[in-house]
């Protein structure tokens, strides 16, 4: 497939491609402060939220690889425009809600249009940007884009809360949504892969697998589910030999011989595993432990957003001078160094804010490095399942973090907790009496100490395998401008 040169052009096609991620990133973390109004309001049990929290990712997840595939086929911006109007249409829906069966149908329809968004984003960035140097500040701004709505998220969330109720999270959707779709069919070209046979059978095992393996992990809190996890296992394995003796694989699993590839991909869903339950641990004890209301939980994120853009660029560029392997080794270790701060805080704010401050350095530093990496490795007639792929495996790797994390949390509090304190109390922060306010809120410090730990443990794990696995040759020149043939890998992310 040739590589057009698009002009000027490629930087507005670039803001719609942070416009297209950002209105999935936003959403998601902005639903973290909601659930107290969300839950009062449409009187959800917890089961309720879970399935409101879940249903999303269980979704979007079993459908990633399928519409990495998709994309590929029938064009990368006419699937990326059909899911972001499916997830704006969703997103209007859920503001209609007037219960949480309705809001979780919502969330589930949500997650298809997120499914369809997402591996677009990244295939069309890679088309666009053949210049190695342009790609690499290209895909530092898309990072930075993700990181601020992870982490801008419940800020933008909090405020909205307040004025304007739970609603608004979901109702903000639309115009972003709208937006984006207006720009892409004005500004951004269609590009698909060469014609080969659709891939029904791995279409379905990676849909079960994918879907079995995020109901798996979400269900460990509560103990191994056997038929669960024997179905994962086995859809997954049935997956993987289909796709490497198939003619006509829906997903290019040969990445995985590339040592960028495969090293970035495993150091991130890593990183992922403490990032995932980041969020959900921490905000917890903002609410519940320091009586934070939900803009105030989301303002206590700034810190982290603010360093993380600004050690972006700074990743970007060093990346770009000595490598991306020691960049982004770098960078996780400035992330475990985050988490262990907060391992071994009080939970005083100021603390939480220093903390918060050297996670965001970190990610900062080596999300651009270790994209680069891996996009650097996908074909661009195999970019959106590779794109596809690239996000799958961290998304794992989030929802175990919630779990993980979440459990360790979980099991640390309610051993801290008083031995005559109520069961109920024991097991959730939320509802404990005001008069165990203080033991609660003690042995929830404790508890994410213990969570805390784990994550930076799982960081400098990802650092190790970015040293040995990834290449620590210095970045290659720029791609010339010619067209690159078929199969010809699109030179221009540097190892």
């Amino acid at each position: 497939m040739s590589v057009p040169q698009y002009g000027p052009r490629r930087w507005l096609i670039l803001v719609v491609l942070c416009l297209s991620t950002l209105v999935l990133v936003v959403d998601n973390m902005a639903l973290t402060v909601a659930v107290p109004s969300l839950a009062a309001d449409l009187g959800a049990s917890p089961q309720d939220v879970q399935w409101v929290l879940e249903s999303y990712m269980l979704v979007f997840a079993g459908l990633l690889l399928t519409a990495g595939s998709l994309s590929d086929r029938y064009g990368r911006r006419r699937v990326m425009v059909v899911g972001l109007v499916l997830f704006g249409a969703a997103s209007l829906a859920a503001t209609l809600v007037t219960g949480p069966g309705a809001l979780t149908a919502a969330r589930v329809a949500m997650g298809v249009g997120g499914a369809l968004v997402m591996p677009g984003t990244l295939s069309i960035l890679i088309t666009v940007f053949t210049d190695a140097s342009e790609r690499r500040r290209a895909m530092a701004a898309w990072g930075a884009v993700a990181m601020l709505g992870m982490v801008g998220g419940p800020v933008l969330g909090g405020v909205l809360i307040a004025s304007h109720g739970w609603e608004s999270i979901f109702l903000i959707n639309v115009p972003i949504a709208a937006l984006a779709v207006v720009a892409a069919l004005a500004l951004m070209p269609e590009s698909k892969g060469p014609a080969t046979r659709p891939d029904p059978v791995g279409a379905v095992l990676s849909i079960v697998g994918m879907s079995a393996l995020v109901w798996t992990v979400n269900g460990l809190a509560h103990g191994v589910s056997w038929p669960a996890l024997s179905l994962t296992v086995a859809a997954l394995t049935a997956f993987v030999v289909w796709e490497l003796r198939t003619p006509s694989p829906m997903v290019p699993l040969s990445l995985f011989r590339d040592r960028d590839f495969a090293g970035d991909s495993l150091s991130l869903t890593l990183i992922q595993v403490g990032n995932g339950g980041l969020l959900l641990v921490l905000t917890r004890y903002l609410q519940f432990g320091l009586g934070h209301t939900p803009t105030e939980a989301g303002l206590a994120f700034i810190p982290m957003a603010l360093a993380s853009l600004i050690s972006n660029g700074v990743g970007a560029a060093l990346g770009g001078r000595i490598g991306n392997r020691a960049v982004a080794a770098l960078g996780m270790v400035v992330m475990a160094a985050g988490f262990g701060i907060l391992a071994a805080s009080s939970g005083s704010p100021a603390t939480l804010a220093a903390a918060q401050f050297v996670l965001g350095a970190g990610g900062g530093l080596a999300m651009p490095s270790a994209v680069a990496a891996l996009m650097g490795a996908i074909h661009t007639e195999r970019a959106g399942g590779g794109s596809a792929l690239h996000d799958a495996i961290p998304r794992a790797g989030a929802a175990l973090g919630v779990v993980a994390l979440g459990s360790l949390a979980t099991g640390a509090y309610a051993a801290a907790m008083p031995a005559d304190a109520p069961e109920a109390a024991k097991h959730s922060i939320a509802v404990a009496d005001p008069s165990l306010a203080d033991a609660a809120r003690d042995a929830y410090g404790a508890a994410m100490s213990t969570a805390f730990t784990g994550a930076a443990a799982g960081v400098l794990a990802a650092a190790v395998l970015a040293l040995f696995l990834m290449r620590g040759r210095r970045p290659a020149p720029p791609v010339p401008t010619a067209p690159a043939e078929p199969g010809t890998p699109l030179v221009g992310a540097s190892h």
